[in-house]
């Protein structure tokens, strides 16, 4: 008992002194990231812009702690930005950005079954060949993010269950590194990622209502 409690204040010791040096840039990035969530919540292009800067400085955070497929996961973020920003301003059938909308139960079993192997066979090679600290849920968070960044971007519903659970696990992993700020974002992140859901499915049913009244009109 003696050694775990020992273990656990040297832990916490090593935490504080991670965040002392890290604090400014990491407070940054959490203001810049909390930004786009509330803007990505209410559907607004301006979201993506606040992405870009966070994930420009994430990647360097995450690649100083050895969270290495975070790292990556964050330049492809910075990708998705870019085109995130297209396609809500000149996507869709008219060019006018896309709408909300919602895709079936089969597609989102196909999408986790193929992701899910995907970040098996990831995590693997991260064990094998790389000094990550957790590989197996480093991947699993990198993989279903890529996937689920993607659907932000199509304007699909269901985005917003994914994240419910990519920041669960993503708690675990920032608490263990003593991004203590960037824990406590993701909590609220998990609360918010609900509070996106339906206001989304608010957006989707308000244009189907509208829809079918210019059919009947």
């Amino acid at each position: 008992m003696t050694d775990l409690w020992l273990t656990l204040v040297e832990s916490m010791n090593a935490a504080f002194g991670e965040v002392h040096v890290m604090t400014a840039w990491e407070a940054l990035a959490v203001l810049l990231a909390m930004a786009y969530l509330l803007l990505a919540m209410k559907a607004s292009v301006w979201c993506w812009v606040a992405a870009f800067a966070s994930t420009a400085i994430y990647t360097v955070l995450f690649w100083k702690v050895s969270l290495l497929m975070e790292s990556v996961l964050n330049i492809y973020y910075m990708a998705m930005a870019l085109y995130g920003y297209w396609l809500w301003t000149q996507g869709g059938d008219k060019h006018q950005g896309v709408k909300v909308t919602t895709w079936s139960l089969k597609t989102h079993l196909k999408l986790i079954a193929v992701t899910g192997v995907i970040s098996l066979f990831v995590g693997h090679g991260m064990a094998m060949y790389t000094q990550a600290a957790f590989p197996y849920l480093d991947a699993a968070t990198t993989s279903f993010a890529v996937m689920t960044t993607y659907l932000v971007a199509k304007k699909v519903l269901e985005n917003w269950l994914y994240w419910v659970v990519i920041d669960i696990v993503s708690i675990y992993l920032y608490l263990s590194k003593g991004l203590m700020l960037t824990s406590l974002l993701f909590v609220l992140y998990v609360g918010l990622a609900v509070v996106g859901y339906f206001l989304w499915r608010t957006a989707l049913a308000d244009a189907r209502d509208a829809n079918a009244l210019k059919l009947l009109s």
